[in-house]
């Protein structure tokens, strides 16, 4: 019997060196040599930091699902309990090293952070490319994947660009390409290159970044339903813990997971500038898609199951997500004040247009040296500067585009297939 699940993405192989590796493993006893369990964990985490106070207790109740589902459900090869393993202790680490900190200097909390603008909308529409282009304005401050991997100690301007733990970073995460070599066609990564959100959250152990490594069901649903206030408010903490010592005018932030936490978004951050995203949903869900489930087959060779994210990338729960933004605009839940759409197909047509239509809603000008950077990165980073994404549409899912008619239409969204 077919998987269905096959005739929506098929892996690419992996490195031979990978297989060997997989294969050899396989003849272990991977959890005793590779341990995922709770108190191995913390007690590493305790060790590698010499801390022991975690802090609050709200993040235990979400690691334990976590761990239990990598156990239960991950299916994870003797690469991915390596590479789980790894990021599970920097996660807890991170958090020891959080708390340390904020007792030791109190003062950070005193941090504002003034007017985010925060880029929201379904993966693969455009997010990443308007987050690179926005943050070559000089005045704002974007969270680079190394600060955000380990905020502490806190950065310094003085070595900002110098720290160790830039190259540390960097070896971790391009590690993703050498386990997957088509990886680097769908995303750039790098120690010292923007970070998404769910990185800045993964020491509450409630994040997409954690869901988006792993096939974990039960992880992923408890995530579903859990209460993000003090997420996001350990996000706004590590904000405050990076600009303390590296002042920052006004941040950029990116996460297509905010759409669905607006309102609680808007608590924490009542004057935050939102950019939503605007593309064709049957294209983001092909995107998205082939991106998730290459990440999951860095780590685990079992079936790709696209239940787990039903919400980006099946046609009526996407649409559903959707539905929710409007809904909550509507009702002034976010107000328009707040709030700006970019069209993707206006980014790739007229990029700079696209940005002072942005820039103009938050009562913002556009400065000639910014636009000048702006079009000088276009110029240096053409698509397929990292070779081309290519994926396949599932033809079945032009049938979706009934889900979105009134999204399409609300925003003037074109079809691209």
């Amino acid at each position: 019997m077919t998987n269905p699940d096959s005739l929506l993405w098929t892996p690419s192989p992996h490195p031979e060196w990978l297989n060997m590796m997989n294969r050899e493993g396989s003849y272990l006893n991977l959890a005793a040599v590779v341990p995922l369990d709770e108190d191995s964990l913390l007690v590493h985490a305790q060790r590698a930091t010499g801390l022991q106070d975690f802090g609050d207790d709200l993040w235990r109740e979400p690691f334990s699902v976590l761990v239990t589902s990598l156990e239960q459900e991950a299916q994870l090869t003797l690469m991915g309990r390596l590479m789980a393993r790894s990021d599970i202790i920097l996660w807890l680490s991170t958090r020891l090293q959080v708390t340390d900190t904020l007792k030791k200097n109190p003062v950070i909390l005193d941090e504002e952070i003034i007017a985010p603008t925060i880029i929201v909308g379904l993966p693969r529409s455009g997010t990443s490319i308007l987050f690179e282009l926005l943050s070559q304005d000089s005045d704002v401050g974007v969270p680079l994947m190394w600060e955000a991997l380990q905020p502490c100690p806190p950065p310094e301007s003085a070595t900002y660009t110098t720290d160790l733990r830039i190259e540390e970073a960097d070896k971790l995460f391009t590690q993703w390409n050498r386990v997957a070599p088509e990886f680097s066609s769908m995303h750039e990564i790098r120690g010292d290159i923007p970070a998404e959100c769910g990185l800045l959250t993964a020491g509450t152990f409630i994040s997409d970044h954690c869901a988006a490594l792993h096939q974990t069901h039960s992880y992923s649903a408890w995530c579903g339903s859990a209460d993000y206030l003090p997420v996001y408010q350990y996000h706004k903490t590590i904000l405050q813990i990076l600009q303390w010592k590296n002042p920052r005018e006004r941040w950029l932030l990116k996460s297509p997971e905010h759409q669905v936490h607006l309102d609680t978004l808007l608590e924490v951050y009542p004057d935050a500038r939102i950019v939503q995203t605007h593309r064709d949903p049957i294209k983001c869900m092909a995107s998205s898609t082939s991106l998730i489930g290459t990440l999951y087959h860095m780590r685990s060779d079992q079936p790709f199951n696209t239940q787990l994210f039903e919400n980006i990338i099946m046609g009526e729960a996407t649409a559903q997500r959707l539905e929710y933004v409007i809904e909550q605009r509507e009702r002034g839940v976010v107000p328009p004040e707040n709030i700006v759409d970019s069209r993707y197909q206006d980014l790739m047509d007229n990029p700079i247009d696209c940005i002072e239509k942005i820039y103009a809603h938050f009562g913002m000008a556009l400065a000639d040296p910014t636009r000048e950077r702006m079009l000088n990165y276009l110029r240096d980073n053409p698509r397929g500067k990292f070779g081309q994404h290519s994926y396949e549409v599932d033809e079945s899912k032009a049938m979706d585009r009934v889900f979105f008619k009134r999204y399409q239409t609300l925003y003037n969204v074109p079809d691209e297939i």
